[in-house]
């Protein structure tokens, strides 16, 4: 994927705003900043830890990132906390 097609493809999106389907098949968007717990140790955060996501990005792989305290952090350190 180029970076036009990206571009494309963000254009829709909002970097404030995620949407997640629940554990029942249901359709949800949540906003930032949402809470979110911390997995396994990954940079500067511990695991268990509950922290803040500040904003949503995607790489050009297309794969989610959070903007956590300044940082980007793949999406799949973390569990959504609703």
């Amino acid at each position: 994927m180029d970076e036009k097609e990206l571009a494309e493809i963000l254009k829709y999106s909002n970097p404030k705003e995620l949407y997640i389907i629940t554990w029942n098949n249901l359709l949800k968007r949540i906003s930032c900043p949402f809470k979110v717990v911390v997995l396994r140790r990954v940079g500067g955060l511990k695991k268990g830890q509950i922290v803040d996501v500040d904003g949503v990005k995607v790489t050009m792989e297309l794969k989610t990132v959070y903007i956590i305290k300044g940082e980007l952090y793949y999406y799949y350190y973390f569990d959504i906390l609703d």
